[in-house]
């Protein structure tokens, strides 16, 4: 399974929505909380070309978005064929 990437903060309900998530496909998440280290706000924005706005996530290589786009790529199937691809 490919490694997931997830630019997070605290208090942050979507975030933890997107770990529960992520959970239920017995993921392991790389967390990097851009509050506690600005170098990963920094990372996270050149990496999304810009989203500010938590969380920020990526499966390998490639690009999710945020909690909205996780949950709409599960509910329509694609999670878990990027998960396995």
């Amino acid at each position: 399974m490919k490694k997931v990437t997830m630019y997070t903060g605290d208090p942050c309900p979507y975030c933890n929505a997107a770990k529960a998530l992520l959970k239920t496909k017995k993921v392991e998440i790389e967390e990097k909380d851009i509050w506690a280290n600005p170098a990963y706000a920094k990372e996270m924005l050149q990496r999304t070309n810009g989203a500010r706005t938590i969380p920020q996530i990526f499966i390998g290589n490639h690009y999710i978005g945020g909690n909205d786009k996780l949950q709409e790529a599960n509910r329509n199937g694609e999670l878990d064929k990027i998960l396995s691809n």
